[in-house]
């Protein structure tokens, strides 16, 4: 254990407000005292028996009680932090807590850092990098999909991953050694060509469970904006997306004149759904900044639903979102409840992009709407190593950039021993997502991202 982590810990473990419970957590050599000084059981017989919850009475320093409260204590090492640890639980809100954490303060701890509790258990060995991280995730996690994935990286799914994919660049650096220290015995065309095919497969796992764009939708949620001119109807296809009337509909034009953002669930995938100003020219300065808002929220979206009016005519505006809906766009014919001018068969013959004939109004389309938003933010959760954390992905592409650029080293003729240079750089990138190699920079920079208590 490094010097300076080895005194004791205290911090309110609970989210801060009024609520039924608080634990107040303390780890380090000086918990069992600190416990004993501040608990007392209720039966005498409690002997502060390990891993044994006790009912009793919180007391102050001339033996006042503090409040009614059960307490455990917990040796090492079958601990979180692998340090004895002594919880708390009293009565939730901040009055009660903030006794117990200043009356253990008091005792001789001092107040844990963000995600300190954490940190020891990485520094004590119970946990690498990977797995610390998906602490944090879990507790922020923004939606089932989210939520999974962490528990996943908690139990090793990504430190497996690591490991698993080290140990196959490990036995191609083997290969370049043989090649080298008995040329006799191993061609080199016959080398060349395995550590090619080897290492263009490990580039393609690791880019495969790399993706950006996966991460991000898992860490932040997916981006779904409606896109059109006024008066087609997004506003009313909103408030049916979402099952509650949440945008202002009115048959005024430029009504909308923000991004207007609601959350919805998606298959466990949490989305924002934003609802735009209408898309036209304007002389009205407050309503030309939601137009412009509008253009850039498109700009920055997972799935744009072009929204377009089968009762009328095909205008300039819409036109142009046709023309230029790319793969990420679905067009939605609202109002095809009315009288209908605009066919989806004459859309499909301007576009290749999928046409929903839907009505916000009665409902028609709408399930079938939600079923393909579904599918186009829905991520492969069968993939138990998916890197989910910003860090780890730019680790592991850059490792796959380091493995790329050996293949080509191989490719243009030169030495073997060449490409052994990028191996080990992707295998030190890697070993940076597990904390193996990790600067103490770098551990303090995860770790100040925590919660205090945790």
């Amino acid at each position: 254990m490094k010097e300076g982590h080895r005194d004791t810990i205290a911090a309110i473990a609970t989210a801060g407000g009024a609520g039924g419970i608080a634990i107040v957590r303390v780890s380090g050599g000086e918990a069992e005292r600190i416990l004993k000084a501040l608990f007392i059981p209720a039966r005498r017989r409690d002997s502060f028996e390990s891993h044994r919850l006790m009912y009793g009475r919180a007391v102050g320093p001339e033996g006042e009680v503090l409040d009614e409260v059960m307490a455990v204590l917990m040796r090492a090492p079958a601990t979180y932090t692998r340090e004895d640890v002594a919880e708390i639980q009293c009565h939730g809100g901040g009055a009660s807590a903030g006794a117990m954490l200043n009356r253990a303060l008091a005792l001789g701890a001092r107040m844990a850092q963000p995600g300190e509790f954490t940190k020891r258990a990485f520094l004590n060995g119970r946990i690498d990098l990977a797995r610390a991280e998906a602490v944090m995730q879990l507790i922020g996690a923004q939606g089932e999909a989210a939520a999974r994935a962490s528990v996943r990286q908690l139990e090793g799914g990504v430190s497996s991953f690591v490991r698993e994919v080290s140990e196959r660049l490990t036995g191609v650096l083997a290969l370049l050694e043989a090649s080298t220290d008995f040329p006799e015995e191993i061609e080199e065309e016959v080398a060349s060509a395995e550590v090619i095919s080897a290492l263009r497969a490990i580039a393609d796992d690791i880019r495969a469970r790399s993706d950006a764009r996966s991460a991000r939708v898992l860490r932040e949620g997916a981006s779904i904006v409606l896109a059109g001119r006024p008066n087609v109807g997004k506003s009313s296809l909103m408030n049916a997306l979402l099952s509650q009337d949440r945008a202002i509909v009115t048959d005024i034009p430029g009504t909308t004149r923000d991004v207007l953002t609601e959350r919805i669930s998606l298959g466990g995938v949490v989305a924002e759904l934003s609802d735009t100003a209408g898309q036209r020219t304007t002389d009205d300065p407050i309503e030309k900044i939601g137009v412009d808002r509008a253009r850039q929220a498109v700009e920055g979206a997972d799935v744009v639903l072009i929204v377009l009016d089968a009762a009328s005519e095909l205008d300039e505006a819409d036109a142009a979102l046709v023309k230029s809906a790319d793969e990420r766009a679905i067009i939605c014919l609202n109002k095809s409840d009315l009288k209908t001018v605009l066919t989806a068969q004459r859309l499909q013959e301007m576009t290749d992009t999928m046409v929903l004939e839907i009505s916000a109004q009665t409902g028609q389309g709408i399930s079938e709407l939600l079923a393909e938003l579904k599918r186009r933010v829905a991520l492969d959760e069968e993939n138990s190593g998916q890197l989910m954390a910003q860090r780890h992905v730019e680790l592991a592409q850059s490792a796959a950039r380091s493995l790329e650029q050996a293949v080509r080293a191989v490719e243009e003729g030169l030495p073997l021993d060449t490409a052994a240079i990028d191996i080990r750089l992707a295998l030190s990138a890697l070993a940076d997502i597990t904390g193996e190699n990790a600067t103490e920079a770098v551990i303090d920079r995860v770790f100040a991202d925590f919660c205090v208590g945790k």
